[in-house]
C-alpha cells in the first residue's frame, strides 16, 4: 500500500471572507479555484507545512487558526486536510506568487460564484458551512 501523502489546504479568511486561487499550473487545473496551501514535507507538521506554503504561494505571514473537520481525497496517494488561518499582524497583502495568476476574497454568498477544483468543493463546502454558523474563526 502506498503511504499517503498530506495536502494542506487554507481557509484563510478575514472579516468572514474566504481567500480563494486561480490556478495558473499545471495546465488541466488552470482557470479553476482552490484552497491555497501545498504538500507536508517529510518530518513536517501539517500547520507548520500551511505557514510555509502561504509564505511561498501568496507572500503572507499566516497563522493556523483551526482544522476543519475531515479529510478529502485527491488523486492518490494525496489527501486533503484544511486548516482556517488569519494573518499575522503587519502581514503583507497576499498576491499570486506561484502557482496561482488571481486572488479572491469571498464573501459566504460569493463563495459559489468561482469554478472551484472538484476535489476542493467538499472542504469549501465545510468551510462555508463553519463560517456562516459562526465557528470559524
Amino acid at each position: 500500500m502506498t503511504e499517503r501523502i498530506v495536502v494542506v489546504g487554507a481557509a484563510l479568511l478575514d472579516g468572514g471572507r474566504l481567500l480563494a486561487a486561480r490556478r495558473s499550473a499545471p495546465p488541466d487545473l488552470a482557470g479553476r479555484w482552490e484552497l491555497p496551501g501545498g504538500k507536508v514535507e517529510p518530518g513536517e507538521r501539517p500547520e507548520a507545512a500551511l505557514v510555509r506554503e502561504l509564505r511561498e504561494e501568496l507572500g503572507v505571514d499566516a497563522e493556523p487558526v483551526e482544522r476543519i473537520p475531515g479529510e478529502w481525497p485527491l488523486r492518490d496517494p494525496y489527501v486533503l486536510q484544511v486548516w482556517t488561518a488569519r494573518l499575522r499582524p503587519g502581514s503583507a497583502a497576499p498576491a499570486p506568487l506561484e502557482d496561482h495568476d488571481a486572488l479572491r476574497w469571498l464573501a459566504p454568498a460569493e463563495i459559489w460564484d468561482v469554478p472551484w477544483l472538484d476535489q476542493d468543493v467538499p472542504a469549501v463546502r465545510e468551510t462555508l458551512t463553519r463560517l456562516t454558523a459562526g465557528r470559524a474563526h
